[in-house]
């Protein structure tokens, strides 16, 4: 019989916290900095950024550990290294995201690349295969594609919102200053990291763990307030609809935690 781990009694206890207020704070604090709002030493502070995205990435990581054995280890670390390899090319070269920079430090950085790169990369693989899940798509290539879909439209409503804020920038753009570059860039590099970890990952394990645990997909209601609220700010329209869109979807199959909890008040 399963049992709960420390970690999943807190993460149940604190959803609330977790996946709305830590959103909104953040879309705050990234406004915030960019309108220069805030003193110089807390501007886009990259410790703050690392802690912060770390809090909200808690629910996925408490869905998913139960389920990595070292064939699922394996293909996350592969993956972790190609987001690396990819990341390092594409700033040095251009390929395959187009010429673009990062304008904000996004935690400790090494050759102008995050070392918390796959924290904010992997999670948007993993969370765009859960979400392709709550439809039940059958066979293996349907799930490729349609996990790559659902990456495109998350990366839809997160490239504008950084861009905005100034987070990366690139040398112009037809969406929100963002180019068609950028997205074939991330059907190369998400075509790969998701091929990988649906080769690994049980699936019919996860189709259950997802439908058994009510919280493993709040990291994606974390994006939804935090790249939907930013992007509102700015009025990238398109991208707020998209992040709505996410939204109406998680909430019509219980995906939200808008109930304040006396446990979450404590």
């Amino acid at each position: 019989m399963y049992k709960p781990d420390s970690l999943e009694q807190l993460v149940r206890e604190n959803r609330f916290t977790i996946s709305v207020i830590f959103p909104l704070f953040g879309a705050l604090g990234f406004v915030a900095s960019a309108e220069g709002f805030l003193p110089e030493f807390l501007e886009f502070n990259p410790l703050m950024v690392l802690f912060g995205t770390l809090v909200m990435r808690l629910p996925l990581i408490s869905g998913i550990k139960p389920l990595i054995d070292v064939k699922s280890g394996l293909a996350i670390l592969a993956v972790t290294l190609y987001a690396y390899i990819i990341e390092f090319i594409g700033i040095q070269t251009g390929f395959p995201y187009g010429e673009f920079s990062y304008g904000v430090e996004l935690g400790p950085m090494i050759y102008g690349i995050p070392i918390g790169l796959p924290v904010f990369f992997i999670p948007l693989v993993l969370n765009s295969v859960l979400f392709i899940s709550l439809f039940e798509v059958k066979g293996f290539v349907k799930n490729v594609f349609g996990s790559l879909a659902a990456l495109l439209a998350v990366d839809s409503v997160l490239d504008p919102a950084a861009v905005s804020l100034g987070i990366w920038n690139y040398s112009g753009g037809f969406f929100y200053g963002v180019p068609l570059s950028n997205f074939a860039g991330w059907i190369l590099s998400g075509t790969v990291s998701i091929l990988v970890l649906n080769s690994a990952l049980n699936t019919e394990r996860l189709s259950e763990r997802l439908e058994n645990t009510e919280y493993f997909l709040d990291d994606m209601v974390s994006f939804v307030f935090l790249w939907g609220v930013v992007n509102l700010y700015y009025l990238n329209i398109v991208p707020v609809i998209v992040a709505i869109l996410f939204g109406a979807v998680l909430y019509r199959n219980d995906r939200f935690n808008l109930a304040i909890s006396e446990l979450d008040m404590v």
